[in-house]
């Protein structure tokens, strides 16, 4: 029997399905042949069919080595792959409730649709949370503050050092780093004329030059990994004149050094040569037909001292506001960088802390799951140690990690950022429906692929029109809870804001 009742449930025997079906094959082949020689027609094309499938199963089963499935069990096990790789598919489209899902779930994601369309994005009968220990809340006023007394938001950045090019937001949302190649074109073409329109700034990603993300107008953080595309030598050291001629880009208003992220903390990435076309050996400024390794770290900085040294030159080169972008591991060791700043004088115009569940640059599961901070234990602490050294006012402070929503950037700015830094949640605005595949070239929205057929169906005016909407929605959700907690501007927020499960 290839079928069996255990225990109330059916079970399949997969070896005597594939025993039987191993069997018939070449027989019910045969016999289509002997059909068709007889009396041609359809038969002739359906023997054609079984024939080429009967070779292939011969070639799974006697042939190939790679896969002990299919050597076993042939077609049969071919069936098996098949039925997994839709898995995915079916347990999101089919299976999961709205409130299941990873990273995001489909309440979240449905929201952004929403909000990116400009519809209404409320909804009815209650939360579909769970409201289990260890949640965090925002604390309501019993006296809600009036909305035309809310005051505007700005930030300066550089301010702090008396530069001559401040660079100022008036809204506390930025586009986080994606580049040209973690992206296709069109999306970033999308997203920069969406943050030109939604007047935010757009952070480049690590890069190179940034093409694409200049055609759309938007005000650009210009992000330096490390291997420094776009500014680089031949080992990843800076190369001055590139970086001050970058630098005098009118739309470049302020360089972000990135030490790490959360996607991958402590690991530089691997740019294959098969990936390197001459556009992207121009824009990266490395060489094609050879691997390009970024460093794990910056080749000029070996511990604190080097560091804060490397900031200060990248901001006398610039001379822009120049920021640096980290995932917080030691503590210890971050006290100690603090420290350094104190000692030399020299501090960064931000601090951008990107929480461990930051997820856009492709990384190995190891260290998406396993290492790194998330965003909501890290900040904390880093305004915590900032206030406590007597630094805080050097300074400006931004949060990153999967802050998609009004309520958990408020959460982060009650937490002590200043602004936050959004990447996931700008992507799902154009479109994106979390297919995974973003390290695959195949994203079947045409966002992180470079295929120009898939990138074809994205229409820029249309997906930036959506990034504005989107931008608008979050500052529209972000004052009415403002008021609801009672304060008067985006500065007035602090840990008082906010309950924590277990304080009472």
């Amino acid at each position: 029997m290839s079928f069996k009742i255990t225990k109330g449930a059916v079970a399949v025997n997969i070896e005597i399905i594939a025993k039987v079906f191993n069997t018939l094959l070449p027989l019910v082949t045969a016999g289509f042949i002997y059909l068709a020689y007889q009396y041609e027609g359809a038969y002739l094309y359906i023997s054609i069919v079984l024939g080429l499938l009967t070779l292939l199963n011969f070639y799974y089963r006697h042939i190939q080595k790679t896969h002990t499935l299919l050597s076993n069990f042939g077609l049969v096990a071919q069936l098996r792959y098949m039925i997994e790789s839709i898995g995915p598919e079916f347990r999101q489209y089919l299976y999961m409730s709205d409130t299941e899902g990873r990273p995001f779930n489909r309440e979240q994601r449905s929201e952004i649709y929403t909000m990116a369309k400009g519809l209404d994005s409320t909804s009815s009968f209650g939360s579909k949370e769970s409201f289990e220990l260890g949640d965090m809340k925002l604390r309501h006023s019993m006296f809600p503050q009036k909305k035309e007394e809310l005051e505007k938001y700005s930030l300066s950045f550089g301010e702090e050092r008396g530069i001559k090019n401040v660079f100022t937001i008036d809204k506390p949302i930025i586009i986080s780093g994606m580049s040209y190649g973690s992206l296709g074109k069109r999306a970033v073409q999308a997203l920069s004329h969406g943050a030109a329109k939604a007047g935010i700034a757009m952070n480049t990603g690590e890069g190179g030059y940034p093409k694409y993300h200049l055609m759309g107008g938007a005000n650009l953080i210009f992000q330096m990994g490390t291997a420094k595309f776009g500014t680089r030598n031949d080992d990843s050291s800076l190369n001055e004149e590139k970086l001050r001629k970058l630098a005098q880009e009118d739309n470049v208003k302020m360089i972000e050094i990135k030490f790490s992220q959360g996607a991958k903390p402590g690991k530089g990435g691997l740019l294959p040569k098969e990936k390197i076309d001459e556009e992207i050996s121009e824009l990266r400024g490395v060489p094609m037909g050879k691997d390009v390794l970024s460093p794990s770290h910056h080749i000029e900085c070996h511990d604190p001292e080097s560091t804060v040294k490397f900031i200060k030159r990248v901001q006398d080169i610039s001379e822009l506001p120049v920021g640096i972008k980290m995932c917080l591991g030691s503590e210890i060791e971050f006290n100690n960088f603090v420290d350094e700043m104190k000692s030399q004088n020299i501090f960064p115009d931000y601090i951008a802390i990107d929480g461990a569940e930051g997820g856009t640059g492709a990384a190995p599961r190891s260290f998406m799951d396993d290492v790194g901070i998330p965003i909501f234990k890290a900040l904390p602490f880093v305004q915590k140690t900032l206030i406590e050294k007597g630094v805080r006012d050097k300074l400006k402070l931004l949060a990153a990690g999967k802050l998609i929503d009004a309520g958990r950037q408020m959460m982060a700015l009650s937490l002590g950022a200043d602004a936050v830094y959004s990447a996931r949640g700008f992507m799902l605005a154009i479109g994106c429906i979390q297919a995974l595949q973003c390290n695959k070239n195949s994203c079947p929205v045409g966002i992180t692929t470079h295929n120009p057929k898939l990138e074809s169906g994205l229409d820029i005016d249309e997906k930036s029109i959506r990034v504005k909407n989107y931008v608008d929605s979050l500052v529209h959700d972000q004052e009415e809870l403002l008021v609801s907690i009672g304060k008067k501007s985006l500065r007035d927020l602090n840990l008082d804001n906010l309950y924590l499960d277990g304080q009472y």
